[in-house]
């Protein structure tokens, strides 16, 4: 491979990266520190929060309630930020597997 082909293939996985994003219902990330901040487009979720430290995360719905699951984690909150539905991923993997807190 030239580097000239290795550069288009980057920006094809750069692309392909950011286009399963936006599919996968990712609006918009934030990283500030230790947390990620996620906006989602889903039936259920509107935002979550994740400290990488503490390894804590916070849901919001869409009803306004929010929760925050302790010791997530960090694979699992990123196959929940990889997954093709956000809320089957959590509803299924998150939810009632970790304690939590309704705040």
């Amino acid at each position: 491979m030239t580097p000239g082909e290795s550069w288009g293939f980057l920006v094809f996985i750069y692309y392909k990266l950011n286009l399963n994003f936006i599919i996968m219902g990712i609006k918009r990330e934030e990283i500030k520190g230790t947390v990620i901040l996620n906006e989602i487009e889903s039936g259920t979720i509107v935002r979550s929060q994740y400290d990488t430290e503490n390894k804590d995360m916070i849901v919001e719905f869409k009803n306004g309630t929010r929760y925050q699951y302790l010791e997530v984690p960090h694979a699992i909150y990123t196959k929940f930020r990889m997954a093709e539905s956000q809320g089957k991923y959590f509803s299924g993997e998150i939810a009632k597997t970790f304690k939590y807190n309704k705040l």
